[in-house]
């Protein structure tokens, strides 16, 4: 079960919903990382569960062919991610990912774990104590 988390700059007010560094769910994981382009944080999936081929194969046969589970060129967007439908094959695969921006592959990106400092000013960031979101 993974958890984001408030961040906030107490001198120049950033904010970013994140989970802190490395952090997984039950069908990703996730890898907090600072983009040196946009300075900002963001979670970015290193790990994503999707079906087998031959279980998606045998599951869809009787709607359209599906011939080949379509992989993404790179690491999908948390929330997209977040807000998928359950899996309905029992066996399957894992894919990895580099850690990417998710606004634009060619951005500079390192991975960021609490405590560390803010993207914009360079003060540490204060973690709220709550999770702002658990998700699974």
């Amino acid at each position: 079960m993974g958890r984001s988390y408030l961040f906030e700059c107490s001198k120049c007010g950033y904010r970013a919903k994140v989970s802190g560094g490395a952090d997984r769910g039950f069908d990703f994981h996730v890898q907090t990382v600072l983009c040196l382009d946009c300075k900002a944080l963001y979670d970015a999936v290193v790990r994503l569960k999707i079906p087998d081929a031959e279980t998606c194969m045998a599951v869809f046969s009787h709607q359209r062919p599906l011939l080949h589970w379509q992989v993404p060129d790179g690491a999908p967007a948390f929330e997209s991610v977040l807000n998928r439908l359950p899996l309905p094959a029992r066996q399957v695969a894992w894919l990895h990912f580099r850690i990417r921006c998710p606004i634009s592959p060619i951005h500079q990106v390192r991975p960021w774990n609490e405590p560390d400092k803010c993207p914009r000013c360079g003060v540490y960031l204060e973690r709220n104590a709550l999770p702002f979101r658990i998700w699974e």
